[in-house]
């Protein structure tokens, strides 16, 4: 009986009853969303290192070098000399060196410098870099590229393709170089920032057309593994606390960590409008029964009188209630699977990074059980409205 009063109920309210579902919807997707974004873009963030320990380069910002370096983000804090480089590359303690320059971009898309053998590290364990068949890395001194699988499929290029690179990191049509690079090969995805990456030969970026001349040997950056842990405390006394020349940048989880914290407010800002939606909904989940009970009162009353115990048409109340907030989770998780995707998108697009929205997470069941329970809180005070209608007082007739 109180399944059947709950559907009649839900059914002749239609209206009222998506309207109301619809908030509870726009809060869980909400929600669901923000919490999924920054729960799993800390924890991926904080793994992305492409295989590597420590960023050394100039003195500046810990943050601004990984950004830089790792990420390719941000502006470089400044060049690295070579004879610096070689000093800390020949160090006993680093295992591997690997230069970066970084300056030019073609249609926002940057260009960066490297060497071949950064393509042989272990940019995860077990997974090295791989360019697609077909194609090839590109060969010292010469003008040709290896692009990442996002931006080869952005700028549609391909295999045998060609393009001018453009001076500086923001993209300006009046600042074209001469030079003109062949595309060798497109690296398989990696879901890393080396996905949005456009690689040549590290000379090519040193000598072009149009740069300093005097800082032909210089380096932005370069990206260090190290043959032990205790190593990175090692060059972090030397480099950070004794020298003043260099920054080394140890370890990388932890200073991308710094950024989360620093942008922590924008996370609990949103968290915040998601939850006051959600209080929202479940006060629209109490007005919309409320108004509605003055209609329903001779209902309920003539249900008494056939033997509706006053539990049975505080449940149905209760239980419409709880009908509503589970049709707008429902739909919120609609929202989510929108919003998510967007959201992922968008920073695959921006940084490289690979978020997996839909992969589990406990705000799955513990978040629906929420709303679901703000809507019954906010059906309590109609159900109660209900519990106490007087079966005498309603059905008299009028005089």
């Amino acid at each position: 009986m109180i399944w059947n009063l709950i559907y009649r109920s839900l059914r002749q309210h239609a209206l009222s009853t998506l309207v109301t579902a619809g908030s509870i919807a726009l809060a869980a997707g909400l929600l669901l969303t923000v919490w999924v974004v920054k729960t799993q873009s800390q924890a991926v963030f904080a793994a992305t290192n492409s295989g590597f320990d420590a960023v050394l380069g100039a003195r500046g910002s810990k943050l601004q070098l990984v950004l830089n370096a790792i990420f390719h983000l941000e502006a470089s804090p400044g060049n690295l000399s070579a004879q610096d480089f070689e000093a800390v590359r020949r160090h006993p303690a680093v295992k591997t060196a690997i230069p970066i320059a970084v300056g030019d971009n073609y249609y926002g898309w940057r260009i960066v410098g490297t060497t071949a053998r950064l393509f042989d590290v272990e940019y995860l364990p077990g997974k090295k870099y791989a360019v697609a068949p077909g194609g090839r890395l590109f060969a010292e001194g010469q003008r040709e590229a290896v692009l990442g699988a996002l931006a080869a499929r952005k700028l549609k290029l391909g295999v045998g393709g060609t393009f001018q690179p453009y001076h500086g990191l923001a993209f300006d049509a009046s600042a074209q170089h001469e030079e003109v690079y062949t595309v060798t090969g497109i690296l398989e995805p990696t879901g890393t920032p080396v996905d949005r990456v456009i690689w040549i030969p590290l000379s090519g970026v040193q000598t072009m057309a149009g740069h300093d001349p005097r800082t032909a040997t210089d380096i932005s950056a370069a990206l260090i593994q190290l043959r032990a842990a205790s190593a990175g405390v090692m060059l972090d006394m030397m480099i950070n606390k004794q020298g003043n020349k260099m920054t080394f940048a140890y370890p990388i989880g932890t200073i991308v960590a710094e950024l989360f914290n620093k942008i922590s407010w924008v996370d609990q800002v949103l968290t915040l409008v998601a939850w006051l939606v959600a209080v929202v909904a479940a006060g629209s989940v109490l007005v919309s029964i409320y108004n509605s009970m003055s209609a329903r009162q001779r209902d309920i009353a003539i249900l008494r009188a056939l033997g509706a115990r006053r539990r049975t048409v505080f449940g149905a109340i209760l239980g419409e209630a709880a009908a509503i907030g589970l049709l707008g989770t429902a739909l919120g998780f609609l929202a989510f699977a929108l919003l998510a995707f967007g959201v992922a998108s968008i920073i695959q697009t921006q940084t490289g990074v690979v978020l997996e929205p839909f992969k589990w997470n406990p705000i799955f069941w513990w978040g629906p059980g929420t709303f679901v329970g703000l809507a019954m809180l906010g059906g309590l005070l109609p159900a109660w409205k209900a519990y106490r209608v007087s079966v005498a007082e309603t059905i008299a007739p009028v005089s």
